[in-house]
């Protein structure tokens, strides 16, 4: 950091302490983006995650004048972001998906209703620019992981593993001792590395072939448009998984993700168009539909955002979030022709 900015940053400080308002949105400003992907790592929902970094900021704003300078801003403001998320934690308890709730369907399920009881994981937009390790900290099978943790073991494993703090900062974040967060991170790390496969899917999508990359995600497109089952099984590993949030039912294996593909996206929902995207540092597509007993000319409007997770050069799991409001969250149209 500069010297002009190092002392446009006191400035700013010595401003906000004095109730300006804008200086304090200037301070935080560099740090909203990385202080709203912390709070979606720990509560897996990007709504959640908008409210906590407003009750934060809310709190950071009212209790400036506390801030000592005995830690960097960027380390404060994720202490009180971190406090507020696991309140929220204790409120709303974890984020699901629908493996996590029963064993996969062996044969189609056709009609199936979204499950509003469940709080469901979300999907992430990405940011423009961002690092490989930005990306990789809020993949779905990191975050899904998090999930399975008590709250001050998933905020422990993200403050040291993403955010790089020591065991005694994070100490004094959450009010324990040193041994408790050691104790702690053990425990996360064990279970995290249960559940994460590796290679991660930055590495995956670094040693895939960008032409091929490009081959499979429009593939899957236009296997879907077409309502060619064969060409979209082609890119399916062996033991596939397809889920739905906010449905329950998935499925697990070729043989029946296949028989699902068939039944239900290809086998009468209607017309498809779609638009590549990234979330949570992965390929995604955006799912458009417009019903079979529609017009025409109809639009088709927002149905879900379809996130591949990749092994090699094969999709190995298609987590589609079903739901127009995460178009929205990812600036999208509302409506394709």
């Amino acid at each position: 950091m500069g010297e002009t900015t190092v002392r446009d940053v006191d400035g700013d400080l010595a401003l906000a302490r004095d109730g300006d308002d804008a200086a304090f949105g200037r301070l935080v400003a560099p740090l909203r983006r990385e202080l709203h992907a912390h709070c979606y790592r720990i509560l897996g929902s990007a709504h959640d995650a908008d409210d906590a970094l407003q009750d934060a900021l809310v709190k950071a704003w009212r209790g400036l004048g506390g801030f000592q300078g005995r830690s960097s801003l960027r380390t404060w403001l994720h202490t009180v972001a971190t406090r507020v998320c696991l309140d929220l934690v204790d409120a709303r308890g974890r984020r699901a998906l629908p493996m996590d709730l029963g064993p996969a369907s062996d044969r189609p399920v056709t009609g199936d209703v979204p499950v509003t009881e469940v709080a469901w994981l979300g999907p992430y937009p990405d940011e423009p620019g961002a690092r490989a390790e930005e990306r990789e900290a809020v993949e779905l099978a990191f975050v899904a992981a998090l999930q399975h943790l008590p709250g001050n073991q998933r905020a422990a494993l993200v403050l040291f593993e993403v955010l790089g703090f020591s065991a005694a900062e994070i100490a004094a974040t959450m009010d324990t001792s040193t041994a408790s967060v050691n104790s702690a991170l053990q425990r996360a790390r064990k279970l995290v590395a249960e559940k994460v496969p590796d290679p991660t899917q930055q590495r995956t999508l670094r040693e895939v072939d960008d032409a091929r990359l490009r081959d499979v995600v429009t593939g899957y497109s236009s296997a879907l448009q077409r309502g060619d089952a064969e060409a979209l099984v082609a890119l399916l590993t062996e033991d596939v998984t397809w889920s739905m949030p906010p449905m329950a039912h998935w499925y697990a294996g070729l043989g029946p993700v296949a028989a699902f593909a068939r039944a239900v996206p290809l086998g009468g929902c209607g017309s498809w168009r779609h638009l590549e995207v990234t979330a949570n540092g992965q390929v995604a597509v955006a799912s458009y539909l417009r019903p079979p007993a529609a017009p025409a000319d109809e639009p088709h409007r927002p149905w879900s955002i379809d996130v591949l997770t990749l092994r090699g050069d094969r999709i190995a799991a298609v987590t589609s979030f079903i739901g127009a409001e995460h178009h929205a969250r990812f600036g999208l149209p509302a409506e394709l022709r």
